[in-house]
């Protein structure tokens, strides 16, 4: 859904951090993280196969309705989160800041991905599709920011579109390379913000999963 990072999605159920943990820790205990992650790969595979043309049509016919379901997602996993927040850290009101500062951050990265003009070329390098792979991988990580900006912004997304749909892997294999070495490195660097600066991680989270309303609510228009 565009606007909506897996990110965001995975914090709005609550996984967000141990889908980190049992990625990179993978190897330290196989069992139980097989038996964690398992489902959720299954998930996806069987929303994307099975369920794939259903939300397609749902979002087409029902997108207002749709959007206003999310919206309630985001903001009924505040609370949660909260909660989960004070369970490990004392509640200081200086976390708030953290909160305001990634949620300006957030709206602003929406107007600028509504107002950039999505532009494409026919060729690029090795190299640079590695390195569009590797900054599109926070898109992915990081809740609230979008993948779709970031191929927007280094005038890839176009011709992503059409890799996608075509299968065209001289363009996916390097993508994908790049994806794939900074999804662990973002992970790394979030597991260690949530090891060192647990709350003001999660109170940035939160601001960043607000940010996403920004997306989805119809009416607002920049």
């Amino acid at each position: 859904m565009p606007g909506i990072s897996s990110g965001v999605l995975c914090v709005i159920f609550g996984i967000y951090e141990n889908l980190i943990n049992s990625i990179l820790g993978f190897f330290k205990n196989i069992k139980e993280n097989f038996k964690f992650l398992f489902p959720i790969v299954l998930g996806a595979i069987v929303g994307i196969v099975v369920f794939g043309n259903i939300l397609k049509y749902l979002f087409f016919a029902y997108p207002i309705q749709i959007k206003f379901v999310f919206i309630g997602l985001i903001l009924g996993s505040v609370p949660k989160l909260i909660k989960e927040i004070k369970q490990k850290s004392k509640f200081k009101p200086y976390y708030l800041i953290f909160t305001f500062a990634s949620l300006i951050l957030a709206i602003f990265l929406v107007i600028l991905e509504k107002k950039i003009s999505i532009s494409s070329s026919n060729e690029y390098s090795f190299l640079f599709l590695i390195f569009s792979g590797f900054l599109m991988s926070a898109g992915v990580i990081v809740p609230g920011v979008s993948s779709t900006l970031i191929l927007m912004l280094l005038g890839v997304y176009e011709s992503y579109l059409f890799s996608v749909s075509t299968i065209y892997l001289p363009f996916l294999i390097p993508l994908c390379i790049g994806l794939f070495i900074g999804a662990i490195i973002f992970m790394k660097l979030t597991k260690f913000m949530l090891d060192k600066f647990y709350a003001q991680t999660f109170f940035s989270i939160i601001g960043f999963t607000l940010g996403s309303i920004f997306v989805l609510y119809p009416r607002f228009k920049f």
